[in-house]
């Protein structure tokens, strides 16, 4: 099968499995890593059809929104691709790449790297800072019920694996436990030089939101 016919097959995989996903982890969500992954795959020595699969299935099942499942992502990825004939190795490597791209992998100190998982995840994570990066952190914090500021509760910059995966902070927490965090973290030189200004508007907003709030 060609490239072209199996990226073709996987988008309309995604987007009727995340048809009614959350607002921050839906289609467009995909679409727009995906875009990102491209652009900077043009910059880097890796495989392009492992790039774009694995950015388009990265969240086909969020550990989010399956009771913490951390497989139930690379095995329902894995399921797929083996049904369109996608070679083994490939396969293989996506879900690899689904299984450490989240920021709570980063916890764990043995973990699996490669160029196309540099790739895909400084796509995953410029999605998660600048405006649209804000917009996602407020529309799951609706989602999940949580305040938008409690100054009584301080952001915890030392979190396990398992206290991040459990935290119910504020939304702005989550700027100081993960979001600013993010631009020092990029894997690539693309990557990092499409974070700065994100990381810049963040910090606006901040400025912006404590000044209303005082």
């Amino acid at each position: 099968m060609e490239h072209r016919e199996i990226i073709e097959l996987t988008v309309t995989f995604v987007k009727e499995t995340l048809k009614n996903a959350e607002g921050g982890h839906d289609w467009w969500h995909i679409n727009r890593v995906w875009t990102n992954a491209k652009h900077i795959a043009r910059h880097e020595n890796c495989d392009l059809l492992t790039v774009e699969l694995a950015a388009l299935l990265h969240d086909i099942a969020d550990s989010k929104f399956h009771n913490g499942d951390e497989e139930i992502g690379p095995a329902t990825a894995s399921k797929f691709l083996k049904s369109i004939d996608v070679d083994q190795a490939v396969t293989d490597h996506v879900a690899a790449i689904i299984r450490h791209i989240s920021f709570k992998a980063s916890f764990d100190k043995a973990g699996f790297h490669s160029p196309e998982l540099a790739v895909v995840q400084d796509a995953d994570r410029l999605d998660a800072i600048g405006a649209i990066g804000i917009a996602r952190a407020f529309t799951y914090g609706g989602h999940k019920g949580r305040e938008i500021y409690n100054p009584e509760i301080k952001p915890q910059l030392n979190m396990t694996k398992e206290q991040y995966k459990n935290t119910t902070a504020p939304t702005i927490n989550h700027f100081y436990e993960k979001l600013l965090l993010l631009k020092d973290k990029m894997n690539t030189n693309t990557g990092r030089e499409m974070a700065l200004q994100r990381h810049a508007f963040m910090e606006h907003f901040l400025k912006q939101f404590y000044g209303e709030v005082s």
